[in-house]
């Protein structure tokens, strides 16, 4: 069990660039939020970024650069990531709440209809946005996410059968904190190999409050959206990375994939990215861009 949580750790956690000034802000409505921050930059239709567990909107930073002249892009920061202030997510839920202020913030500024991209967990408040807002959104990219991301390991796994570990991980960052964690899990005689090594390295680049790393991390092991997924009425594209070697792990997680979203209403596509593992857009940056290309289009 301990080997199946460092798999599922090893899939939530991204590295990401510093923030950076943008080059461009458009002229939009005040909006404020004690959960999420939101830069808005450029011209044209509407593209909402939400980056994954631990990063900040400049993990989208690179993809932004390259649409910000044609489109209006909005980079989503969940209050807690990175080195902004935690707000309301000191306490209670945290995917939830930042689901429901992206749809007020999509509301208030009256956007018509937007893409909505979402990477790991992102993609999970992405899948949430979309079933709350129906129409009035446009079309979803979840970027190597899942409604459940237990089911990436057994599609037979339940969120009742994953909540003790994901309470141990829980109490874990909060107790050892980022930086101590590695060391900690060492000392249980656990040999987390790659896995941790992906985990580890990623927590502490940008990480956050370890309260809300925690609690991100106990609802992306726990929060089951696949009962939901009828309700999203948007086209929805799911692009992971992918290897050609069929003793990697990756190689093996395209029918999983392809079973968690089965719920959907309307058939959704799917893009597999060579060469990519997590952090898909930092990895194969052109290949990733060329699918967001044919996503919008």
């Amino acid at each position: 069990m301990i080997r199946l949580l460092a798999s599922l750790l090893a899939t939530l956690f991204v590295l990401a660039p510093v923030a950076v000034q943008a080059k461009v802000q458009s002229q939009a409505p005040a909006f404020s939020s004690s959960r999420i921050i939101v830069e808005t930059r450029g011209r044209g239709p509407d593209i909402i970024f939400i980056p994954g567990l631990g990063s900040t909107g400049s993990a989208w930073r690179s993809t932004a650069d390259r649409l910000d002249n044609l489109y209006r892009v909005h980079l989503v920061t969940l209050r807690g990531f990175g080195e902004t202030q935690i707000g309301d997510n000191v306490s209670g839920g945290l995917a939830g709440p930042a689901a429901s202020e992206i749809e007020r913030y999509i509301r208030e500024q009256r956007i018509d209809r937007p893409a909505v991209i979402g990477h790991s967990l992102g993609g999970q408040i992405a899948l949430r946005v979309a079933a709350d807002m129906g129409d009035r959104i446009g079309r979803v990219m979840v970027v190597d996410s899942s409604p459940f991301f237990p089911s990436l390991i057994d599609a037979r796994t339940t969120s009742d059968q994953v909540e003790p570990l994901a309470r141990l991980g829980y109490q874990a960052l909060l107790l050892f904190g980022d930086q101590a964690l590695k060391s900690q899990v060492a000392a249980f005689g656990v040999d987390m190999g790659l896995a941790g090594d992906m985990v580890f390295e990623g927590l502490g680049l940008q990480g956050g409050d370890r309260r809300v790393l925690a609690q991100g991390l106990y609802e992306a092991l726990t929060v089951d959206l696949r009962p939901r997924l009828s309700e999203i009425t948007a086209p929805v594209t799911v692009v992971y990375g992918w290897t050609r070697d069929p003793d990697a792990p990756r190689n093996r997680l395209e029918g999983l994939y392809r079973y968690g979203f089965e719920g959907l209403a309307r058939p959704v596509r799917f893009e597999r990215i060579e060469g990519a593992e997590h952090q898909v857009m930092m990895q194969q940056p052109q290949r990733f861009m060329a699918a967001v290309q044919r996503f919008l289009s």
